[in-house]
């Protein structure tokens, strides 16, 4: 009667795990499929005539439907406000995610996404420097969501270098009206700024979850074997020797 309940447990954990393994399986296609879709949407847009200034989004609902349209924006860099977020790697080297507003109007700025640059190993509170020219600039951009949540430590949102940004709360510190959208710059000005522009795609990621895929499904297919062959395959050999 043990044997038969301990038989029992181990199957039905074996059911659990394959289940749950191959749900996740195709929990990562189906996200490889919204990034395809996705890529779809950018190529259409991105080939859409540019946005002029007025039209960027005031609305969140409105910039959803702007993301990946090509702009081209006048301004001044608010150089004060520029933030540097952290947790940000590279070819797996440690650096900042370069965010400055850009003032298109007064009382008006929206937020770029400048590039990347890499973090000081010996000095960790040593900034990037940059150049901070005074002039009205110009620049070709993409609309974009804001950068992309990071694990934030109590304490980590003030000051230059953070974690993650808040338009709402960068907006009331600055007493400024901020975009609900971010600028991915494409081009370096002149002179150079030194920092790296090699967005990412959304191909990257389909590959990504893909490759995720294939490992939840050969996790699944693994523990089915293993479970077929240490509670059916090897007892049936011991009994016929």
């Amino acid at each position: 009667m043990r044997l038969r309940w301990e038989s029992a447990i181990v199957w039905a954990g074996a059911c659990v795990a394959v289940l749950s393994t191959a749900r996740l399986g195709l929990w990562q296609l189906d996200r490889g499929s919204q990034q395809s879709t996705q890529m779809r949407e950018q190529a259409q847009r991105s080939e859409m005539p540019p946005l002029a200034v007025p039209q960027l989004a005031r609305s969140a609902a409105e910039a959803s439907m702007q993301w990946h349209r090509l702009v081209t924006v006048r301004g001044r860099w608010l150089h004060r406000q520029t933030l540097f977020l952290d947790n940000r790697p590279l070819d797996g080297r440690a650096g900042f995610l370069v965010v400055t507003p850009l003032l298109i109007a007064p009382g008006d700025a929206v937020l770029v996404q400048r590039g990347w640059a890499p973090r000081d190993p010996l000095d960790r509170a040593r900034l990037p420097q940059l150049p901070r020219p005074d002039d009205d600039v110009t620049l070709m951009a993409m609309v974009a969501p804001l950068p992309s949540k990071r694990f934030e430590l109590q304490g980590a949102d003030e000051g230059p270098i953070r974690q993650n940004l808040d338009s709402a709360t960068l907006a009331r510190e600055m007493g400024i009206e901020l975009r609900p959208l971010s600028l991915l710059e494409l081009q370096a000005p002149v002179p150079d700024d030194g920092l790296i522009r090699r967005w990412p795609t959304p191909s990257q990621a389909v590959w990504k979850h893909h490759g995720y895929a294939f490992q939840w499904f050969a996790l699944s297919a693994l523990i089915a074997g293993l479970t077929v062959w240490f509670r059916i395959v090897r007892p049936l050999r011991a009994r016929r020797s």
